[in-house]
C-alpha cells in the first residue's frame, strides 16, 4: 500500500534516511561486532564479507524502494533484510571476490540502466538526490556518487581478481585497460546531462582509473599524470551537452556563463560550500571517525598490504577509489558527505579483504603450496 505519492515522495528522501538506511546500517554494524565478538575467525570474518556486500547492494535496494514506494517500516525491513539476503545468496553462489564483483557490476549497472532509461526511480530513490536539503531533483547526487566511485573501481578490481592468469606484463596492461574503459563509459553515463547530470562524476571516476591503472602496471609516478584527466574529462562533457542541448548543471552555471567573472565565482561559491559542509552538526560529528580510521589504515598499510597480496588488480582498485574520494571531497560542494561516504565503502572493502586472507597473522603467512619466492617490484 503506498503511501505517498511520486511527488510527496522525493521531498521524504531526506526525512527517510535516517530511519531506514540510518538504522539498517547500525543494525548491520551491531551484528558484525556481535560476531567478532562470539568468534573472530569464524563468525567475523562471515560477518565482514555479509556487512560488505550489504553496503554494495543497498542502493539497489533503494531503487527497489523507490519503485514499491512502502511505508517507512517497510522500507527499513526491505533494506535490511533484502540487501543481506542478496549478499548472503550472491556469497553462496558465488564466493569471495567474484561475489564481490557481481554485487558491485549488479548494482552500478541497475542505476545505469535506470539513468539510460529515464526512469525517475534514481530520483526517488532514497540514494538519490535530496531537494529538499536544497540540492537538484534529479540525476545522480553527492550522496550516490560518494557511493558509485568506489563499487565502480573496486568492482572492477575484484572482477579481474577473480581470474586464473597470472598477473604478468601483458595481464597487468589489459587489466589498466579494463580500468580505464569501464570508468570512461560509466563517468559518461553519470555525468552526461540527459543521463546522470553529475559533473563529479566525470572529475573523480577518470581520475580514480587512472591511479588504478598507474598502481597495478607498478609505475605509481604516473599516477601524477591522472590530475591532467579530469580536464579533458569536463571537456568531453561539455561537448556532448553543447551538441545535445542537454541542460545540465555544468552548461547552465559555467558554459553560458557571461564572463570570467561568472565562472570564477562559480568555482569560490563551490569551494565555500565544500568548506562550510564539514560544519553540518551530523557529518561534524562523523569526521573523527573518519579521520580516526584513515590514520589506523595509514599506521596498518603493512597489514592491508599482505590482506592483499597476490590481489594487485583489488588493491590498485582501493587506491583508485581513494584518489577518487580525496579529489571529489576537495572540488564538491558537499566534501565532507563524500569523504565519510567514501570512507565507510573503503572500510567496508578492507574489511572483506580482511575476512578472505584469514587476517591478522594468518595473512602474512604464505598459503600452502603459494609461491614464496619474493615480489617482483615493477616499479
Amino acid at each position: 500500500m503506498r503511501e505517498a505519492g511520486p511527488g510527496d515522495r522525493l521531498w521524504e528522501v531526506a526525512g527517510r534516511r535516517a530511519p531506514v538506511i540510518g538504522v539498517a546500517l547500525l543494525a548491520w554494524l551491531a551484528a558484525f561486532v556481535v560476531s567478532m565478538v562470539a568468534s573472530r575467525e569464524r563468525a567475523g570474518r562471515a560477518a565482514a564479507r555479509l556487512l560488505a556486500l550489504s553496503l554494495v547492494y543497498a542502493p539497489l535496494l533503494c531503487l527497489a524502494g523507490a519503485a514499491l514506494e512502502p511505508s517507512v517500516a517497510a522500507e527499513r525491513l526491505l533494506l535490511m533484510l533484502g540487501a543481506a539476503a542478496l549478499a548472503a545468496l550472491t556469497l553462496a553462489a558465488l564466493g569471495g571476490y567474484r561475489a564481490l564483483a557481481f554485487a558491485c557490476a549488479t548494482t552500478v549497472l541497475a542505476v545505469a540502466v535506470d539513468l539510460i532509461a529515464g526512469s525517475p526511480l534514481t530520483r526517488l530513490s532514497l540514494a538519490g538526490p535530496n531537494p529538499a536539503g536544497g540540492h537538484r531533483f534529479y540525476g545522480v547526487g553527492n550522496e550516490l556518487a560518494a557511493i558509485l566511485a568506489p563499487l565502480v573501481l573496486v568492482g572492477t578490481g575484484a572482477a579481474m581478481s577473480g581470474l586464473t592468469t597470472p598477473w604478468g606484463g601483458r595481464s597487468r596492461m589489459r587489466g589498466a585497460a579494463a580500468f580505464l574503459v569501464a570508468a570512461g563509459a560509466l563517468s559518461f553515463v553519470f555525468a552526461y546531462g540527459r543521463f546522470g547530470a553529475d559533473v563529479g562524476s566525470a572529475i573523480m571516476l577518470p581520475l580514480g582509473a587512472a591511479v588504478a591503472a598507474a598502481v597495478l602496471l607498478g609505475r605509481p609516478r604516473l599516477a601524477l599524470l591522472a590530475l591532467l584527466l579530469p580536464l579533458p574529462a569536463v571537456a568531453l562533457l561539455a561537448a556532448a551537452d553543447l551538441l545535445t542541448g542537454a541542460d545540465a548543471h555544468l552548461t547552465g552555471t559555467v558554459l553560458q556563463a557571461e564572463s570570467n567573472g561568472d565562472v570564477l565565482d562559480v568555482l569560490a561559491d563551490r569551494l565555500r560550500q565544500a568548506g562550510s559542509s564539514f560544519g553540518r552538526p551530523l557529518l561534524l560529528a562523523g569526521l573523527p571517525l573518519t579521520l580516526a580510521g584513515a590514520l589506523a589504515a595509514w599506521l596498518r598499510r603493512d597489514r592491508l598490504a599482505a590482506w592483499l597480496r597476490g590481489r594487485e588488480p583489488v588493491r590498485a582498485g582501493l587506491l583508485g577509489a581513494l584518489a577518487a574520494i580525496v579529489v571529489g571531497t576537495v572540488t564538491n560542494d558537499s566534501g565532507a558527505l563524500l569523504l565519510e561516504l567514501g570512507a565507510i565503502y573503503l572500510g567496508a572493502f578492507c574489511a572483506f579483504a580482511w575476512a578472505e586472507q584469514g587476517g591478522g597473522r594468518d595473512a602474512a603467512r604464505p598459503a600452502r603450496g603459494e609461491n614464496r619466492r619474493p615480489a617482483i617490484d615493477y616499479a
